[in-house]
């Protein structure tokens, strides 16, 4: 018998199914290969395909006010920009789009391919809404809009030199922005975005780190303030052609700074009108001669040495001294007078003979202790420490011409500090752009028996003295004129001055210090009582209404003024 062959369509069969089973072995370790082993790889080419990764702006912080209302906010706006190589090689598109950014079709095609090999370029930032709506609805390949923030300031140039400003990166370039820079700043995340078949990103698919908005600040600035002594300081300049001016107003006892505003100003949301000179915040970067506003100074020095009372009488006939070569002048002879009456009448001779009868040293050591030649600590970009030479290198001259305001240099921000110490009973306070809710550690720079007795004279000073133009109805005001010679190349200059006021109210309870500065009039006169002094009488008498602080000496406004006098230098 003969053994049966297998039927060849049999083995066809097994072959057949050796090779399925093969292929499918085969197909299950690529799947398992392309799954597993090479999964990462392949999801990176995939999104790089079809996703793209692009920056997750946030908001900048606030800057507010005291109370609370926004000096400075973020406002969300689009830029556009695109993937270059993908935009590149869609060239019907480029005039179109050209048109809406306000740039050429040849610049446009200069900045992709001097882009190339990046995956983000911007092509224009921060653009009007209609403009983002017209390149969105264009459809050009690779071409998106990204959402960013631009900084507004809703008090325009009336906060202009004090907030300062952003750059189109949200990043603070002058004045609190720049201080507080590192608070204020968002930090921007990340995200994943879908691509359609042109390169434009069209849907996000997630976050790969969140963003983190700015921190709030809220400053010690009060925007009322802030705003009369912006109008008045405007409107002194423009009245006298001065060619520029200064304000500071302070809280005598916290050292908040409630204004401060220069002149010329500058408008931080025109960008496009901006100069490096515009940002120039005289307030704390300009240093001046203060003339008699320093006598106080030197008067608080002669009652805290025990060789003077404010009775004690010094003897200011013919109205002149020689000093060194060189002849003080008052105004009139005056006489014989009280160290008050030194002030009242702002004798330079008197406070010459004063300064003279006292240790140079210990006159340096209080202009040093009030803050003069070291800058005020109020983080604001640029703040200058002043001048005050070594008493070592003193004649009599430097003394005497240094005891009513020659010689040294200050800043606005500098003497309205000193003053708040006369104000507040003789205690340095620490200045600050940032809202106090106690009050700070105060250093003891005069006595509180000398503090009030420079006082008074300076009530004096305002009431019958040079100072009358800024006396404010129902409240007792303290102050000091001062009207200096600039220096110049050649010496002092004949017809160029600055006029200065420096005081505080209401003198039975001190809560406000300003000092105000006008460089250079030109139109009138120019006097510290006639150019200065009304600034702060018109500031200080809305202020201290604003702020309701009950008045001190109720009375009807007063009728005469007394005018500033040659002598008060």
């Amino acid at each position: 018998m003969t053994r049966a062959r297998p039927h060849p369509y049999r083995l066809r069969q097994w072959l057949v199914l050796a090779f399925l089973i093969a292929g499918l072995v085969l197909l299950g370790a690529r799947a398992i290969y392309l799954q597993v082993i090479s999964a990462d790889y392949l999801k990176t080419q995939g999104n790089a395909r079809h996703t793209r990764i692009v920056k997750d702006n946030s908001h900048r912080g606030m800057i507010l006010d005291r109370s609370g209302v926004p000096l400075a906010i973020s406002t969300p706006v689009d830029s556009v920009w695109a993937h270059p190589a993908t935009l590149l090689g869609e060239r019907r598109s480029h005039a179109a789009l050209a048109r809406l950014l306000d740039t050429t079709p040849a610049e446009l095609a200069r900045l992709l391919a001097r882009n190339r090999e990046r995956e983000f370029v911007y092509l224009k930032r921060h653009v009007p809404p209609a403009v983002a709506s017209r390149v969105a609805a264009l459809q050009a390949p690779g071409v998106s809009l990204l959402r960013e923030y631009r900084r507004y300031y809703p008090a325009g140039a009336v906060t202009g030199h004090v907030l300062g400003f952003t750059n189109v990166d949200d990043q603070g370039q002058e004045g609190i922005e720049l201080a507080y820079d590192a608070w204020l700043r968002a930090i921007p995340g990340t995200k994943r975005v879908l691509k359609d078949l042109h390169g434009t990103a069209v849907e996000v698919v997630e976050s790969v780190r969140l963003p983190t908005p700015g921190k709030d600040l809220v400053t010690s600035l009060d925007r009322r303030v802030q705003y009369l002594a912006y109008r008045e300081l405007k409107a002194a300049v423009e009245e006298h052609g001065a060619r520029a001016g200064a304000a500071v107003v302070l809280d005598a006892y916290t050292g908040e700074v409630l204004a401060l505003v220069n002149e010329p100003d500058f408008n931080p949301n025109n960008r496009g009108t901006f100069k490096g000179a515009m940002f120039r915040n005289r307030a704390v970067t300009d240093l001046f001669e203060p003339g008699s506003t320093l006598k106080p100074f030197t008067v608080a020095t002669a009652l805290e040495s025990g060789k003077f009372t404010p009775s004690t009488l010094v003897d200011t006939s013919p109205g002149t001294m020689l000093v060194g070569g060189k002849t003080i002048r008052d105004l009139h002879n005056y006489g014989v007078i009280s160290v008050a009456r030194v002030i009242e009448k702002s004798s330079n001779v008197g406070t010459g003979k004063i300064a003279l009868a006292l240790d140079k040293r210990m006159l340096w050591d209080t202009f040093r202790r009030v803050g003069f030649g070291a800058v005020t600590g109020s983080q604001l970009p640029g703040e200058t420490a002043g001048l005050l030479n070594s008493p070592a290198s003193w004649v009599p001259i430097d003394q005497v011409s240094m005891s009513y305001g020659y010689g040294i240099s200050v800043t606005p921000l500098q003497l309205a500090r000193a003053y708040a110490a006369l104000a507040n009973g003789g205690e340095l306070v620490p200045v600050t752009l940032l809202r106090q809710d106690a009050e700070p550690p105060r250093p003891r720079v005069f006595s509180p028996r000398v503090a009030t007795a420079v006082r008074q004279m300076l009530e004096l000073a305002v009431d019958q003295g040079t100072g009358g133009a800024a006396r404010v109805a129902d409240y007792r005001v303290a102050g000091k004129t001062g009207t200096v010679h600039k220096l110049t190349g050649t010496g002092y200059a004949d017809d160029d001055y600055v006029a200065w006021f420096a005081g505080f109210a209401p003198v039975r309870n001190p809560r406000l210090v300003m000092v105000v500065a006008i460089d250079g009039p030109r139109r009138g006169r120019h006097f510290g009582g006639d150019v200065a002094a009304p600034v702060f009488g018109h500031v200080m008498s809305g202020a201290l209404r604003l702020l309701d602080i009950a008045p001190d000496a109720p009375r009807p406004p007063a009728t005469r003024l007394v005018s500033a006098r040659a002598g008060d230098r």
